[in-house]
């Protein structure tokens, strides 16, 4: 079984056609806390509620170890995972992920930008000029919730700056302790230094590093046909 989890403000939505790239595999998208149709105003962001609920997840499935797949934050949570859980997961994928970190001040700001969105938007139409054209932002004009006064993303800006702001805490022991082969996919136009980069697969135990070109932290998205050449053959092994 794979379990798949989105990033940031996303939802399992951007992850469909990664499932159906998938044939073969049992895989379960999975829309975290204050994302998607999960829960919007959950009480608690901290990074471990949101591995609890994937254990949850987990263990209601399958008796089995998974093969978990996030990006960015979700990788995160994915790694959070395999490093107090290594029982649950067999192996691991990371898209644009890392060991966390970040400020304050960076976390505000992404913060104050879902809060300048100017809505309801009256339209997929008028959202879609508001918010720009990239794959990224068509995702979320796509998974707009229609309500009686229009159209609402599926998730709070407040709870995303909470629930961001609970990773500046580098996690570097829950990184190096993980046994599981690990996959790293890094984009050429992530948000990763080179630096960053290196350190990251350095301190990790088992990892295999996969460079897409051409891509951006939501490779999974602008990249596709790269993303899946390089996750294939690394999930469907026996």
């Amino acid at each position: 079984m794979v379990v798949i989890l989105h990033g940031l403000a996303g939802s399992s939505c951007e992850f469909i056609p990664t499932a159906h790239a998938l044939e073969g595999r049992r895989v379960i998208l999975v829309d975290q806390r204050g994302h998607g149709r999960s829960t919007t105003r959950p009480t608690d962001t901290s990074r471990g509620a949101f591995v609890a609920d994937i254990v949850c997840v987990i263990t209601a499935e399958t008796s089995e170890p998974v093969d978990v797949v996030g990006q960015s934050i979700g990788a995160h949570t994915a790694m959070l995972l395999a490093a107090t859980r290594p029982d649950l997961v067999q192996r691991l994928v990371m898209l644009e992920g890392n060991q966390g970190g970040g400020t304050a001040e960076e976390h505000a700001a992404l913060g104050n930008y879902f809060r300048s969105w100017t809505v309801p938007f009256a339209s997929r139409f008028v959202a879609a000029a508001a918010l720009g054209d990239s794959p990224l932002k068509r995702a979320w004009v796509n998974d707009l919730e229609e309500r009686a006064d229009g159209l609402h993303p599926r998730f709070d800006a407040d709870v995303m700056q909470a629930t961001i702001e609970a990773t500046e805490e580098p996690r570097w022991a829950e990184w190096e302790s993980i046994e599981a082969p690990v996959l790293v996919i890094y984009a050429d136009g992530g948000m990763f230094s080179e630096a960053d980069k290196s350190e990251f697969v350095r301190r990790g135990r088992n990892v295999q590093r996969v460079d897409l070109g051409n891509a951006s932290h939501d490779a999974h998205l602008d990249a596709f046909d790269q993303w899946i050449s390089a996750i294939h053959p690394f999930i469907t092994a026996r």
